[in-house]
């Protein structure tokens, strides 16, 4: 999230239902048969992915996601508070921390300037078309850490619960340059899975592959899962929170009012937005 912005960053777990969702995931997963069309069933339209990490001492959670031809895989950690989705690459890399894999190779897949994705990366009224052949984007998130680059296309191998796969073309950020943040750890890069055009759900959705749902459940032994569509879940479990039509770039219920010990604190008017990318509240 952008600097000179105070919010209340909020980390949403669902500890309760995660061990009867473990179950009842990994049976869908063992029990789904693959039919005629990819968007047939219910479980069938989710992608699901398992979470690694814990609250700590780890202090972060990511996924392992497959990019590139051939696929080769990364470990992304997951950000609910940003959209866009980057990896650290060799473009070549001016600045780069350290990483689990090698860094990210690019194709010559470039978006272009004027794109809508592109535009989806930068604030109203401060978009200007220097590169016309490419995107740079610029993010900084909350901790004081940053990426620097340019947004391409690739492939990212996915599969759905019933073992269809997928191999769709999605954008992503090749960063060259990062500056680490105050939580800083080895990483690959980013997931972004904010409200945003860019983001890796939005894009999903866009080439009608899934549903607009993101979701994940968080295990207090640490890992988990992370999945996308609406396949995976009971309706009539799930307690509802509508978001804010106001702030459209977070998840946001809106307004909030501190209490402590069940009294008020006097603190009102605070904007609560559930962060991933952020380990307490």
């Amino acid at each position: 999230m952008g600097k000179g912005q105070v919010y209340v960053l909020m980390l949403l777990l669902f500890l309760s239902l995660c061990s009867a969702s473990d179950q009842k995931w990994r049976k869908a997963m063992m029990s789904a048969q693959k039919g005629p069309s990819l968007m047939m069933d219910r479980v069938g339209s989710s992608i699901m992915f398992p979470i690694h990490g814990n609250v700590y001492p780890t202090g972060y959670y990511n996924v392992t996601i497959n990019i590139g031809h051939p696929p080769k895989p990364y470990f992304l950690d997951l950000d609910t508070g940003s959209d866009l989705t980057w990896l650290q690459c060799d473009a070549p890399c001016v600045h780069c921390i350290e990483t689990p894999h090698p860094l990210y190779q690019p194709n010559n897949d470039l978006v272009v300037c004027k794109d809508p994705l592109c535009a989806a990366l930068h604030p109203p009224g401060d978009y200007k078309c220097e590169s016309p052949e490419q995107c740079d984007y610029e993010v900084e998130y909350a901790d004081g850490g940053s990426s620097l680059g340019v947004l391409v296309r690739d492939v990212f191998s996915l599969n759905y619960t019933n073992g269809i796969r997928l191999s769709p073309r999605l954008a992503l950020g090749c960063g060259y340059d990062q500056i680490p943040g105050a939580s800083y750890h080895p990483l690959d890069g980013i997931l972004g899975l904010g409200r945003g055009k860019s983001s890796f759900v939005s894009q999903l959705q866009s080439q009608g592959l899934v549903r607009n749902v993101v979701g994940h459940c968080l295990s207090g032994r640490g890992g988990g899962f992370l999945f996308f569509g609406d396949g995976l879940y009971d309706f009539s479990r799930v307690t509802w929170t509508s978001m804010s039509q106001e702030l459209t770039k977070y998840y946001s219920p809106g307004i909030a009012e501190l209490y402590f010990g069940g009294k008020a604190t006097g603190i009102k008017n605070l904007i609560v937005v559930f962060d991933s990318g952020s380990s307490y509240t």
